[in-house]
């Protein structure tokens, strides 16, 4: 599904003083999807079918400073705060118990969604993310604009530069009109140029490491991760770590594939996903 296609199926939802781009798939067990950096909820277009065929009511947003969501510019982007509106989210759209699913930033919103109420949470699926900050290795890109130079190299990233960063993390072929909807996500209102202040959550790791790491390892639900394994900021070198924490999670890793399975192996991961969420 397109972009364009992706946004008109969904609308603006307010919370904690902010708009929030939400949509609704389906009926049946709740699941709620959440996106990485620097990207959007369109991430997940082709695995919202497959779970919605599985039985599922699948909640999609765009967190603050990404997407068609609110960006505001002089913001402290949090973590912490993500979770705070995932939270009031659930609450307007009256979901308790619900699944959950998350990618790269989004994993750092579930740990800490985890260590508040592991028990509203009722399965966790994960793809590659920053579950451990000692074995996270951002990109230079990611590096740079974490860094002094940070707002300076934001204005003038474009598509091109863009794209070129992307397909460094990818493994797999992906489609020019994929990589130029998710540009296309994050240039919404000069959203490129809220970097620098969205990878603060890289300190946001550091400084509740403790306190995510708990969440994740305590955490009793069914786990599941599906894993690229040639992502070079979280990839293989996470998954001997993951097996021995967590020995008795399920394991899916597409072979051949980058930092996202959802984009660079879609098939695969939805089927993974599905059938984990499907599970009695």
């Amino acid at each position: 599904m397109r972009y364009a296609d992706w946004i008109a199926g969904g609308g603006q939802v307010e919370v904690n003083g902010y708009c929030l781009f939400v949509r609704q798939d389906g009926a049946g067990r709740p699941v709620t999807l959440l996106h990485g950096f620097p990207t959007s909820s369109h991430d997940w277009a082709a695995t919202v079918p497959h779970l919605v065929a599985a039985g599922c009511r699948v909640t999609t947003l765009d967190l603050l400073g990404f997407g068609q969501s609110a960006k505001p510019r002089r913001h402290r982007y949090s973590i912490h705060e993500q979770a705070d509106l995932v939270e009031a989210l659930w609450d307007h759209l009256e979901i308790d118990a619900t699944m959950l699913v998350a990618h790269d930033y989004g994993v750092s919103v579930a740990q800490e969604l985890l260590a508040r109420d592991s028990g509203r949470i009722t399965r966790t699926a994960l793809l590659n993310g920053g579950l451990y900050p000692d074995l996270h290795r951002p990109v230079p890109l990611q590096r740079l604009l974490h860094s002094r130079v940070g707002p300076l190299l934001a204005r003038l990233t474009d598509e091109k530069r863009f794209t070129a960063g992307l397909r460094g993390v990818l493994s797999r072929p992906v489609p020019d009109e994929v990589l130029h909807d998710m540009w296309t996500s994050v240039a919404h209102e000069n959203g490129q140029r809220l970097a620098p202040r969205l990878l603060r959550y890289m300190d946001d790791r550091w400084t509740h490491s403790a306190r995510w790491i708990t969440s994740l390892e305590q955490y009793e639900g069914p786990l599941l991760f599906v894993w690229g394994p040639d992502d070079p900021v979280s990839g293989a070198h996470v998954l001997p770590r993951l097996r021995e924490r967590r020995p008795h999670a399920t394991f899916t890793v597409p072979p051949g594939t980058g930092h996202y399975p959802q984009i660079e192996a879609p098939q695969e991961t939805a089927g993974a996903l599905a059938a984990f969420l499907a599970a009695p």
